[in-house]
């Protein structure tokens, strides 16, 4: 049994897809982050970045002591290599899931997120921040949009956790000013992971976090974008 802290952001979303794609036994322990719920002592033991989401896994490999595990890409990583499950099958084609994973954390995510902050989240506009990060959103649409020419996956014929990786960041295009009509291999793709059951499970009832502009509680601001060097 695996226990999922979870909230349902783009990185949230990517182990909600993970295990609705492989149908591991798990349990969903919702984490509120707009009531501050991410600095709860117990959270932090498993998560001490203060983010979401965190796996608790009762059955380690080693058969020793629960396993917490947290960063999203840290937890893909280890349950695919543990289960062998979403994990393709050669070294070659390994290395190709492992890199676009990377990619994704260290540029995908990351810019995604920023656009999406300053376009929706930021108590104020910020010309250059929205221009500057939409710019980079849509530039690493293009760079998947490549990869994705004549394959049917990121890494390459099969469903991968590179592919469970991206989808969540390209779920909200719309809200970061990108038109997939731009991006027609990336677009094509999109609807292939789209229409999947478990796609379908894991994103009933979840909406668009940019697609408009937020009305947070001066509270709910300081929980979710407030905390500084201590915490």
């Amino acid at each position: 049994m695996i226990d999922l802290h979870y909230a349902a952001t783009p990185n949230g979303l990517k182990l909600r897809l993970y295990l609705e794609e492989t149908g591991l036994a798990h349990r969903i322990v919702p984490v509120k982050l707009s009531a501050g719920e991410q600095f709860a002592p117990r959270f932090l033991a498993m998560s001490p970045n203060n983010k979401i989401p965190a796996i608790l896994d009762h059955a380690p490999a080693d058969g020793g002591a629960p396993l917490p595990v947290f960063e999203s890409g840290a937890i893909l990583l280890y349950l695919a290599r543990k289960t062998g499950l979403l994990w393709p099958r050669g070294e070659r084609a390994q290395l190709q899931a492992t890199q676009w994973l990377f990619w994704q954390m260290a540029g995908l995510g990351p810019m995604a997120g920023q656009a999406g902050h300053f376009r929706a989240h930021a108590p104020e506009a910020v010309p250059y921040a929205i221009d500057r990060y939409t710019r980079e959103a849509a530039r690493l649409y293009g760079v998947l949009d490549r990869r994705l020419q004549g394959r049917e996956f990121v890494a390459g014929d099969e469903l991968s956790i590179a592919d469970i990786a991206c989808y969540p960041w390209v779920v909200p295009h719309a809200g970061l000013g990108h038109d997939l009509t731009a991006t027609p291999d990336l677009q094509r793709w999109f609807e292939r992971i789209r229409a999947r059951p478990a796609t379908q499970r894991a994103y009933a009832g979840v909406e668009d976090p940019y697609a408009k502009p937020a009305n947070f509680t001066q509270a709910e601001r300081q929980a979710l974008f407030g905390q500084g060097v201590q915490g």
